[in-house]
């Protein structure tokens, strides 16, 4: 009995950590929403996130043995640095109107610092959880199922919220990235 109960722990640590780091792609999206994507956009970034978050931790996990406690808090702040970036970025385009290009999020390369910056503190975790026994292949899948749901529900509420904000959109986004970003740095 002993044995089913660690194991259901360990299932539901890992479930609540699933959750935990899907809140910064749901956040995101809800930024990217903001400023207006289309379904077709939603689907492709919100598979890239998935993706994302899964080779991170999984790429975390194979390290974990090396690398101690140092780069998780390196990992957390540049992730904060990133979207305080990606954020004070939004909030400067959508201010200055249409003479500053914004990070486009249909693009290859937007898509990826898009998920690479949310999935960067899935990489600390897995370190983590690389030094300790953990089912490896469950993590990194639940994992990447929950950061991919949670970026498609924050792309559909932001997509939907942006319909009654108009051109303030963007700027609400931004604040909300930036605002993620100081989370993470303090």
């Amino acid at each position: 009995m002993v044995d089913v109960s660690a194991a259901t722990g360990q299932a539901l640590t890992i479930l609540v950590m699933a959750v935990a780091l899907g809140m910064d792609a749901f956040s995101l999206g809800i930024g990217i929403g903001l400023k207006g994507v289309r379904l077709y956009d939603i689907v492709r970034l919100s598979g890239l996130i998935g993706l994302f978050h899964v080779l991170m931790p999984l790429g975390g996990m194979y390290t974990g043995q090396y690398v101690g406690e140092l780069l998780g808090e390196i990992a957390t702040s540049a992730a904060g640095a990133l979207l305080l970036l990606l954020g004070g970025h939004m909030v400067y385009s959508s201010l200055r109107g249409e003479s500053v290009d914004s990070i486009n999020h249909r693009t290859l390369w937007g898509m990826l610092v898009f998920s690479f910056s949310v999935s960067i503190d899935s990489f600390s975790v897995g370190v983590s959880l690389g030094m300790f026994s953990s089912h490896m292949w469950m993590t990194v899948i639940l994992f990447g199922i929950f950061g991919g749901l949670m970026s498609v529900s924050g792309l559909m509420l932001g997509r939907r919220a942006s319909r009654n904000l108009g051109g303030y959109g963007e700027a609400l986004g931004g604040v909300i990235l930036f605002g993620f970003g100081l989370l993470f740095l303090i």
